[in-house]
């Protein structure tokens, strides 16, 4: 039998029972009481940034933190690394690996396409693969993961093909066709697609991307490897990365799984987790595995990688768990969506079955929003002057299509609304309102003047 690191944690022993749901269900009271420390009045609808960590995890991390401060050299040769081993079990078991050593513990989803885009970029600038070879993305990849590209890739050599998805969205297939379309793409004139970088939940606009027909289709096509960024699946979508199948998939525990900032999950196939995949902060561990170069990259500090447990417990409290969680979620938000939509006569980006716990809603045309700088503008008027924190996403009208339209003209701009444990109808109906007072005001976006 291959020899296993003890470092990884896994044991003969270990137990596979099932979480423990509580038979008394967390109160809206102390759901509340979780959550005090958020600002006072402010719709936050906005929980796909930044997600929430409620206040027993907050407590737990202040714990560990003190533990490492109190005795900082015991924490460090005989707590910490066992203590990420616990929180690593956990996710293996929430997303269905196969071994604890398939999974790496690391800040984010940006640290994860670092990882991710280093060794393809080393394939480049080293000679293993032609210049002329590409890396396939979807046109609205995070930010982030499109400047990795730039900062890895491009400088090496090769080069990016961008699948062009429709918004608003009507089915599944419309994205499968798109995709298809751009691996021709990828392929023409002899070249090889090295890489498929697929989102799991598209940021702005969000929906719902089918990652498993299109990691097939990869397959099928010859693609060596994907890497599936999934920075809003883990508490808002069930992640089965056996069934997903993607060489690497990363999402962040921040987000929707209620950990503090930050930290994130990569998840690389067995088969892929080679010598060349490594953590581009280089410390004693390097040379190691990925997950134990993860779990110590110098003096800092490791809580929110260690509190794992700890959201396991909270989530428990509710009736489902985290599976229940997510059900409600996607249920209210898509009631709310439909709400404001039918409030401001717009429409929904997608279908309901395309988004979790977050919904694109269209606004209202008259606030004739035309630019980035119109929707940046709104957004900010909405926080000061009404306390509604929410994303704006301007529409480019496509040349030659006029688009969804309401009542008024052509819909350029949408809301992406979120909802979590802590969001009640007063956060949407404030948004509703702020909304509806300005059409009424007559005002457009390029009136709105900040105090």
């Amino acid at each position: 039998m291959e020899h296993e690191d003890p470092r990884n944690g896994e044991s003969p022993h270990r137990s596979s029972k099932k979480p423990k749901f509580s038979s008394n269900y967390i109160p809206e009271s102390e759901i509340r009481d979780e959550f005090s420390h958020h600002q006072p009045r402010v719709a936050r609808i906005n929980n796909g940034s930044f997600g929430s960590c409620p206040g027993s995890v907050l407590a737990a991390q202040r714990r560990w933190q003190l533990q490492f401060l109190r005795q900082p050299d015991a924490f460090y040769f005989n707590t910490l690394r066992n203590g990420i081993t616990a929180s690593r079990m956990i996710i293996k078991d929430l997303i269905n690996a196969d071994h604890v050593d398939e999974v790496s513990l690391v800040d984010n989803a940006t640290t994860a396409a670092a990882i991710v885009l280093r060794q393809i970029g080393h394939s480049f600038a080293e000679g293993k693969f032609k210049k002329s070879d590409t890396v396939l993305m979807l046109h609205c990849a995070f930010q982030a993961v499109k400047k990795s590209i730039q900062a890895y890739v491009t400088r090496a050599g090769g080069s990016v093909v961008e699948v062009r998805l429709p918004f608003p969205v009507n089915s599944e297939e419309e994205i499968i066709s798109e995709f298809k379309k751009s691996i021709t793409e990828g392929k023409s004139n002899g070249r090889k697609i090295r890489l498929a970088i697929i989102d799991h939940i598209t940021s702005m606009p969000s929906v719902v991307i089918p990652v498993k027909e299109l990691v097939r289709v990869c397959r099928e096509e010859g693609i060596d490897q994907v890497f599936v960024d999934a920075a809003h699946a883990i508490g808002s979508l069930k992640v089965d990365v056996k069934e997903i199948g993607a060489d690497f998939y990363v999402s962040n525990l921040h987000k929707w799984f209620f950990c503090p900032p930050s930290v994130a999950f990569l998840h690389c196939k067995k088969a892929n987790a080679s010598s060349d995949v490594h953590h581009p902060v280089v410390s004693h561990e390097y040379g190691n595995g990925l997950p134990i170069e993860s779990s110590w990259i110098g003096t800092r500090d490791y809580s929110s990688q260690l509190v794992i447990p700890a959201v396991l417990e909270f989530v428990n409290r509710f009736e489902g768990g985290i599976e229940g969680i997510m059900e409600r979620n996607h249920e209210q938000v898509v009631k709310m969506g439909k709400m404001l939509a039918e409030s401001w006569g717009t429409n929904l980006g997608s279908p309901p079955e395309m988004c979790t716990a977050m919904i694109m809603v269209g606004l209202p045309s008259r606030l004739c929003l035309n630019s980035e700088e119109d929707a940046s503008r709104l957004r900010s008027y909405l926080r000061d002057c009404h306390e509604v924190e929410v994303p704006i996403f301007y529409q480019v009208p496509k040349d030659g299509e006029d688009g969804v339209r309401d009542n008024d003209g052509c819909i350029t701009g949408y809301v992406r609304i979120s909802h979590q444990v802590y969001n009640t109808l007063d956060d949407y109906e404030k948004l509703r309102d702020a909304i509806n007072q300005i059409v009424k005001d007559g005002k457009t976006c390029k009136m709105l003047c900040i105090e």
